[in-house]
């Protein structure tokens, strides 16, 4: 009886460091406000420069940029296309510092000379071509702010409808932007490269009325990964739920390589943002469910783990580790986190899909606007409330 008593409390021993490390519970961190920009309706994101934040968005009917240091000083601020309608929604630097913000604008074009009533007055025989606003903004805007320079220069290409530009990437040999347009038919995705001159290439639509594109990633070969949604038939791949997400290889020739689908019974998905380590970050809706879905990809587009949280909104993916998102419900492996509404959670991972941190802001805070890496002030995470944008990062 002893002898058994005995070998019960050793297995016991032995077995409790295990059972501690699979039960271990993950407690929630404060991230680390390092300023708050006013006029959150404006603003569609940020970029960062060694310190300098410079923020991008649209004001009425105007674009701008303004640059901040950390303590939220304004250090300038200027439109970016003066003289038509635009907006800018995606933003990048590049190593040399150059500042890439993307958008669309209104090209001015030439209109139709009215014939006279009567010959006018014109002494000095000054010849004049009318121009007239497109009230659509059927054009690709790239604006380009040299390092050290606070002047924009405008690269534009002609779309064939409305387009709406929803990220950019870029690296050594060009720049990608991707989005989608509207026509009659319903929505297309819309895929556009250049040369870092400016110099734009042919664009690429995928799908005919039900596709749109939100994340692009540059791969060093010169193909690209895009992701997105789609309703449709693409790539001769049926849809399989009611939206589906998709991943589209693009090669450096602008031809489509693959088209991966995600797909869950009478389900909406999308994947809404991607890495060059290939996490992703997308929304799952089965009626009234919404969840995050966030999951690692290999090369070959296989899943090698997936994560789903309950939650509401867009979900943001960094590096290989990090994904940011608007959680409403428990999570069993964080500690004590069951919010009663929306509130912003950044959860880091290994190699695995395990989770090794968990970090929120201040309950004020109740929408998520984004999360980007700098190497100089490390992981920013973006959130808003009805007052402010904040940007928060490791304490």
């Amino acid at each position: 009886m002893k002898r058994l008593v005995s070998l019960i409390l050793l297995l016991s021993l032995i077995a409790s460091p295990a059972g501690f490390a699979v039960t271990k519970k993950i407690p929630v961190k404060s991230l680390k406000l390092i300023t708050t920009i006013p006029d959150p309706d404006d603003v569609a994101g940020i970029v960062v420069f060694g310190t300098t934040i410079v923020v991008y968005g649209t004001k009425m009917d105007k674009s701008f940029a303004r640059a901040i240091d950390t303590s939220g000083q304004e250090l300038w601020n200027v439109t970016l296309d003066p003289d038509s309608a635009s907006i800018a929604t995606a933003g990048a630097v590049d190593s040399a510092g150059n500042i890439w913000i993307a958008g669309s604008t209104s090209r001015l074009r030439a209109s139709a000379t009215p014939t006279p009533t009567a010959t006018p007055l014109n002494p000095d025989s000054v010849v004049t071509t009318p121009e007239v606003f497109s009230a659509d903004l059927n054009a690709v805007a790239l604006w380009k702010i040299p390092a050290g320079s606070t002047k924009p220069t405008l690269y534009s290409a002609q779309a064939s409808s409305p387009v709406l530009i929803t990220s950019i990437a870029l690296n050594e040999t060009g720049i990608s932007l991707v989005g989608y347009i509207e026509s009659q038919r319903g929505s297309s995705g819309f895929i556009i490269s250049a040369n870092l001159l400016g110099e734009f290439g042919k664009s690429i639509l995928i799908g005919k009325t039900s596709t749109t594109l939100d994340a692009v990633v540059r791969h060093s070969d010169g193909s690209l990964t895009v992701t997105g949604a789609s309703g449709e038939k693409l790539g001769g791949k049926k849809l399989l739920g009611i939206i589906d997400g998709v991943i589209i290889r693009i090669s450096k020739v602008s031809t489509v390589i693959s088209v991966v689908r995600s797909s869950a019974p009478k389900a909406k998905r999308n994947w809404t943002s991607a890495t060059s380590s290939l996490l992703l970050g997308g929304e799952v809706m089965t009626g009234e469910k919404s969840e995050s879905a966030i999951t690692k990809f290999s090369n070959a587009y296989a899943p090698l783990w997936t994560n789903r949280f309950s939650s509401t909104g867009t979900t943001f993916t960094v590096g290989s580790v990090y994904a940011f998102f608007e959680s409403t419900g428990k999570i069993p492996q964080v500690s004590g986190w069951a919010p009663s509404a929306a509130r912003p959670l950044l959860l880091s991972f290994d190699g695995k899909g395990r989770i090794t941190g968990a970090f929120s802001v201040p309950t004020d805070q109740n929408k998520v606007l984004g999360a980007l890496y700098s190497k100089n002030l490390g992981l920013l995470c973006l959130t808003s409330n009805s007052e402010a944008i904040s940007i928060f990062t490791f304490n």
